[in-house]
């Protein structure tokens, strides 16, 4: 009885609606917002047009959220994300989109690498050494270096995480301030080149970058009291605290800067700091930001060889990914995969950029197909008879096809608003978003697409291998 009782304990809810926001805050504010601002500058042409694309990223995400909290709410269990595309669709795309996102994380965690060594180089090297071959080489040099580190045992716990994620939030608020109290608005007469439809779509693929995130909190929805209540309010309101906080330090980089100084400096938080602070200043910030990017690169060596690991426990994997040294506890088979799924990209693109374009076509993708299961939901609740408000059982990593007749009501009724207007827009927009990489970078657009296509054969294998288990 005792211990039936501390399992039932330990699997209770402990999350409110504040601690899930701040979860929102710190899967949204990456190190992105510290250098996609000058890709966006180049892109928009025009000062307005800089602004409009964060305001309009930023209510567009703000559909999204709503969006994935409307899902989260019917469906309030850890692994929603991806359970949800199995029982709406297919088990095959719920694995297909699995397998794609967990490549993805490399080349994610390598982009950040990319952000992190343009900082450190600008402190470490003279102006004429920092050129991009450099760069490739301190951000594998820091790949290597945590890989490492993780396959000697060593771990970060989330309190590290946490103040890290807090420090982002301090730098950005203490950027602005200074930017407004102590930095010069920029006077000048340089014409701006004009915006146009495809700049400031090229543009939004960065603000998209910069705002993605959110949708995987509706994964906590089996460690949040109250979902039906606190996940909608923690989704809605972290997202609104990003968007306020980007909008603030994009206006202070253009008041300080100028729109073509913006565009100019690709490591745009240091040349914010270095006119407000002065050298000092762009030293402290760079290294602190090269600091928040290794912690970054950090958490998700740690974390994603775990996902490894219940993939392969629901057969998705082969069964060394099960394998974890006893003195360690290391997963070697994991670590390696994960490090060939991190390096590669780093060395076939060579640049943020092309790292940046890879991501956002792969993941708009997946995300525009997990949030037009909220039409499938809605539309089997239309159809539901008296067995509505239950959740269907868990469909595991594409081992079997589990469709429910009818689609679980949100607990406690909570409904998106703008239906099926703001879903609509926010699915159509990425899909946009997906097709502008094609157009702007087709080699690294089906580059993203082979790779989700490899999930088809080996969902067929990995049922085939999973078959006797």
């Amino acid at each position: 009885m005792s211990e039936a009782r501390a399992a039932a304990t330990a699997i209770q809810p402990r999350l409110g609606a504040f601690d899930t926001a701040m979860v929102v805050v710190s899967l949204v504010i990456g190190i992105g917002i510290f250098r996609t601002p000058a890709l966006v500058a180049a892109e928009a042409g025009s000062v307005f047009a800089f602004h409009a694309v964060w305001i309009a990223g930023g209510l567009v995400s703000l559909a999204g959220a709503f969006t994935f909290a409307e899902i989260g709410a019917r469906l309030p269990r850890a692994g929603g994300y991806y359970r949800v595309v199995a029982d709406c669709y297919h088990p095959r795309l719920a694995f297909v989109l699995n397998w794609s996102q967990a490549l993805l994380q490399g080349a994610g965690a390598a982009g950040v690498a990319f952000i992190g060594a343009e900082y450190l180089n600008l402190v470490l090297l003279p102006a004429e050494a920092r050129t991009g071959n450099a760069t490739l080489a301190s951000a594998m040099a820091l790949m290597v270096a945590l890989l490492a580190a993780n396959a000697l045992g060593i771990r970060t716990g989330a309190r590290t995480q946490n103040v890290l994620s807090v420090g982002k939030i301090v730098m950005i608020l203490a950027l602005g301030a200074a930017a407004f109290l102590l930095a010069p608005a920029l006077a000048t007469d340089t014409p701006e080149p004009g915006a146009s439809f495809g700049g400031f779509a090229s543009a939004a693929v960065a603000v998209f970058y910069t705002c993605g995130g959110y949708q995987g909190a509706m994964n906590l929805g089996g460690d949040v009291r109250q979902p039906e209540r606190n996940l909608p309010r923690a989704i809605a309101g972290g997202m609104l605290v990003v968007i306020a906080l980007y909008v603030g330090i994009n206006f202070a980089y253009e008041r300080t800067l100028g729109l073509a100084g913006v565009a100019a400096s690709p490591l745009v938080a240091a040349s914010l700091a270095q006119a407000a602070l002065g050298p000092w200043g762009e030293t402290a910030v760079s290294l602190a930001i090269f600091l928040s990017a290794a912690g970054f690169v950090n958490a998700t060596i740690l974390q994603v060889p775990r996902s490894y690991y219940a993939m392969a426990e629901d057969g998705a994997l082969p069964a060394v990914f099960l394998r974890v040294d006893p003195g360690t506890e290391v997963q070697r088979a994991g670590l390696a995969f994960f490090a060939l799924t991190m390096l590669g990209p780093a060395l076939l693109l060579g640049s943020f950029s092309r790292l940046l374009n890879y991501v956002m076509f792969s993941d708009a993708v997946a995300i525009a197909t997990v949030a037009s299961t909220l039409f499938v939901l809605r539309r089997r609740e239309g159809r539901s008879g008296s067995d509505v408000g239950q959740s269907p059982p868990p469909v595991p990593w594409g081992l079997r096809r589990e469709r429910s007749s009818s689609a679980p009501k949100p607990p406690g009724g909570f409904r998106m608003p703008g239906y099926p207007w703001l879903p609509g827009l926010f699915t159509l927009v990425l899909l946009a978003v997906a097709l502008r990489v094609l157009w702007t970078e087709p080699g690294v657009a089906l580059a993203g697409a082979a790779v989700m296509a490899a999930g088809v054969p080996l969902f067929t294998l990995s049922r085939r291998l999973s078959a006797p288990r």
